[in-house]
């Protein structure tokens, strides 16, 4: 547990190091920025430098600007992972940002300030995007490289466990060892994928996969890499579903990644290449910017919708007895369980047999009210808290009873993937399906949620939006 801490600590003061790095420069971005807008002539009213620096509205300028830079620095992804970063990337990401705090800037402070010609309103333009771009990177590949030193020299590493025990883990084992880099990968064990033959002689302890949980706490483990020595989808799936509850990066070499069928980014390391399979193909900026629109809008929908549920709730109180609201357990997130909330729309007790029932259009426990809510998609409606406690998404894979989710899994290996990104009140399986009445539909169901897994995009979040508003209001529901 200590040397995990230790590298969560060194990944906090990494993060640390950045923000502050980045604060400090794009104030002092700003304030060379408004030193060369005074000498080359850009203001006016100012006999020096000193009164124009020190005016209310340049002072104002230094406090807020700067922290409107770090807004946009939070949305881009950049903070997101901070242990391993890609050089390549890294540039491309703060010449974006860079741009949009350019254009901000623009259009909040200098549109009036323009002089005219248009050729030098371009090139003060530029100039801030060079000096924003240029104090920032500056830093920021400054703690990147020193980071990098520390894991090529060996004094940053990230303790990992082989998913596998078979001569496929033995041999990326020894492979990772004859590395001329070192990737920082401190490899602590094996763990056995049932059905494998573990080698004999392994150099390292090889542990069961029911055993996980307590290993990674004692080893303090960092990340996961899976090597299969079988093509066994199933059961190579069903093991990569038990890690995802661990919450813990998944990494698995792109040679064996026939198994899978969706596509996920591959990890800019220094050594091997590995597929991360524990975390979708939306970039960093689009997660970030997709759950900040989730907590918005669910803020805004519980107090938009505060009537109609009072209305609703009423309804099903004086309608049917029992509870107004329905509480069962789903698959979420990392495989890990949740209740979802509803608005009840069947009879109180309708599993009292105990055995999860799949309903239909005919079901008789549903109830009159319940039957309009369905049809309308009003029973959703209180699933908004969920997404304001981060356990669902506005749009994403449905989640389902792990009753059901074990019987997907067994015909559908991939299935295990959607566990990478937080569940949906709608879905692209709700808008181009609809309720599953059985579990073949729930697994037909299931081939849209690994499409939009594939294509997942804030754009395609849109589209699926406006057709669940157009299903709601045609009352296709149903």
């Amino acid at each position: 547990m200590r040397i995990r801490l230790d590298i969560k600590n060194k990944a906090h003061l990494q993060r640390i190091k950045y923000v502050l790095g980045d604060f400090v420069m794009s104030n002092l971005a700003w304030l060379t920025y408004n030193c060369v807008r005074w000498k080359m002539g850009a203001v006016v009213g100012h006999a020096t430098l000193s009164s124009y620096l020190t005016s209310n509205m340049v002072v104002l300028g230094q406090i807020f600007f700067p922290l409107l830079m770090m807004v946009t620095y939070i949305f881009s992804g950049y903070y997101n992972n901070v242990c391993r970063k890609s050089r390549v990337q890294e540039l491309l990401t703060t010449a974006a940002s860079s741009g949009i705090n350019t254009l901000l800037i623009f259009f909040i402070a200098l549109i009036n300030d323009v002089v005219g010609v248009r050729g030098n309103d371009y090139e003060m333009i530029l100039i801030l995007w060079v000096m924003l771009f240029g104090f920032v990177y500056l830093v920021r590949a400054i703690i990147t490289n020193i980071a990098t030193r520390q894991i090529m020299s060996r004094k940053w590493t990230f303790p990992t466990l082989i998913i596998g025990s078979g001569s496929a883990a033995l041999l990326f084992f020894n492979k990772l060892n004859s590395q001329r880099k070192f990737s920082g990968y401190d490899i602590r064990g094996f763990v056995n994928i049932p059905g494998e033959n573990p080698v004999k002689g392994n150099p390292l302890p090889c542990y069961e996969l029911d055993e996980l949980k307590e290993v990674c706490e004692k080893e303090g483990i960092w990340e996961l890499i899976v090597v299969p020595s079988r093509d066994d989808d199933h059961q190579n799936m069903k093991a990569i579903n038990k890690l995802f509850s661990l919450d813990l990066p998944i990494m698995i070499s792109p040679k064996r990644f026939n198994m899978m069928q969706s596509q996920v980014r591959i990890s800019d390391i220094y050594g091997e290449p590995l597929v991360n399979i524990s975390r979708s193909n939306m970039s960093d900026s689009g997660k970030n910017i997709k759950r900040a629109i989730d907590v918005v809008v669910s803020i805004l929908a519980l107090l938009a919708l505060t009537p109609l549920y009072i209305i609703v709730a009423a309804i099903i109180k004086f309608t049917s007895p029992g509870p107004v609201f329905y509480l069962q357990e789903r698959v979420g997130l990392h495989n890990k369980p949740f209740n979802i909330i509803k608005f009840r729309s069947m009879i109180q007790n309708a599993e009292a047999a105990g055995k999860p029932q799949l309903s239909s259009d005919d079901d008789p426990r549903i109830t009159p009210f319940g039957r309009f809510m369905r049809k309308y998609r009003i029973d959703e409606l209180p699933q908004f808290w969920n997404v304001l406690k981060g356990e669902m998404s506005i749009v994403g894979p449905r989640p389902e009873r792990k009753y059901y989710v074990d019987q997907i899994l067994q015909r559908v290996p991939a299935y295990a993937l959607l566990h990478q990104v937080r569940p949906g009140i709608t879905s692209m399986g709700m808008v181009k399906f609809g309720y599953a009445k059985n579990v073949d539909e729930m697994v037909e169901r299931v081939s849209h949620d690994l499409m939009y897994l594939d294509n997942m995009s804030l754009l395609n979040d849109l589209r699926i939006l406006i057709y669940t508003i157009k299903i709601v209001f045609t009352g296709r529901g149903m």
